[in-house]
């Protein structure tokens, strides 16, 4: 009768605490042998249900065991295989047989001072990578759950905008910065006209493995959102958006000419000022030396004219003298002609 009660305390005791890599690799009847012969040095008594407390102190919950045993996908049965070696060498030891509590204390911690030391050396994983997609080589295994703990991301990645020339190719890739499986199947799905993620808004447009979507000479007809989905089996893995927008060739021919009529009316090939901006904005202005420039044209010129005005002047009146002076000296020989007679 006392052996089935300490059997009923010594599970209990295992399964009333939280869970950890010993719980999770070793099983219980193992650890009833291994405690068995538990005895208490202060007072000379076996007593099994301090052993499990022992057992849960030194692995359970040691932090250093439970990061130890954060290994990738995988490499849990590794982390069996290591606990086993440490642990079951030490039930078969100690079976039926009494062993002071000083002796377990000893024995157990140098059991997991050696499973830190060979599970720290097994392969980690990269972690997940944010911020979406159903990430299974990510998952790291968790000793206080016993299972991978996923990377809890959503499906859905967030739309990424893109951009294309009317008649130009535009290009989608369904890429993930995580591995994928190497039986997956890829879904391309088109919503027209529409920047959505609404599942129900899509139509299915190509199934298969390509992760390239292309199309050739983009129109107006092709702007909208496209969805690429990937499965593995009957499994979603990841939910990629893309919201396409198709510029026409007129719009885009009308604001190069535009630009360069802009570029074309002001000095030096200055930018043309951003809409909404002041009228007056000071990068309209023309330099200082241009205006130097131009002040000293116009006063050479001014000069110049001024010049001009003045040699005609002189040009005119030289000329009236000369005519005047020929008047005289024709008159006076027939003054002189007249007197004689």
């Amino acid at each position: 009768m006392w052996k089935l009660v300490l059997w009923v305390l010594g599970v209990s005791s295992l399964f009333c605490r939280s869970l950890s890599c010993y719980q999770c690799f070793v099983d219980v009847q193992d650890s009833l042998r291994l405690c068995w012969g538990h005895v208490l040095t202060e007072h000379n008594v076996r007593n099994v249900d301090s052993c499990f407390r022992k057992l849960d102190h030194i692995f359970n919950n040691n932090d250093r065991v439970i990061e130890a045993g954060r290994v990738g996908k995988g490499f849990d049965e590794q982390l069996k295989k290591i606990l086993d070696v440490e642990i079951l060498s030490l039930v078969e030891e100690f079976d039926k047989k009494l062993n002071k509590d000083t002796v377990y204390e000893e024995r157990l911690q140098t059991a997991a001072d050696n499973f830190i030391a060979a599970a720290s050396k097994l392969p980690r994983v990269s972690g997940c990578f944010p911020p979406c997609g159903f990430q299974k080589d990510g998952a790291v295994y968790n000793c206080i759950t016993c299972q991978y703990d996923s990377c809890e991301f959503p499906l859905d990645c967030p739309v990424k905008e893109i951009k294309a020339l009317e008649n130009n190719r535009a290009r989608m890739w369904c890429d993930v910065p995580f591995a994928l499986p190497h039986n997956i199947e890829v879904i391309w799905r088109f919503a027209a006209e529409v920047k959505s993620q609404q599942v129900d808004q899509f139509t299915e447009v190509t199934v298969g493995v390509d992760r390239l979507y292309s199309i050739p000479k983009a129109s107006l007809h092709h702007h909208g959102t496209y969805q690429c989905e990937i499965y593995e089996g009957q499994r979603s893995i990841v939910r990629l958006y893309f919201y396409l927008t198709v510029t026409p060739q007129v719009v885009v021919g009308h604001s190069e000419l535009q630009e360069i009529f802009d570029l074309s009316l002001l000095p030096g090939g200055r930018m043309v000022p951003a809409p909404g901006g002041p009228p007056d904005s000071p990068s309209l202005l023309p330099s200082p030396a241009l205006l130097t420039a131009c002040l000293t044209a116009l006063l050479l010129l001014l000069l110049l004219s001024l010049g001009a005005l003045y040699l005609g002047s002189r040009v005119a009146s030289t000329s009236d003298g000369e005519h005047t002076d020929g008047d005289e000296e024709s008159r006076c020989p027939v003054r002189e002609i007249y007197m004689v007679q």
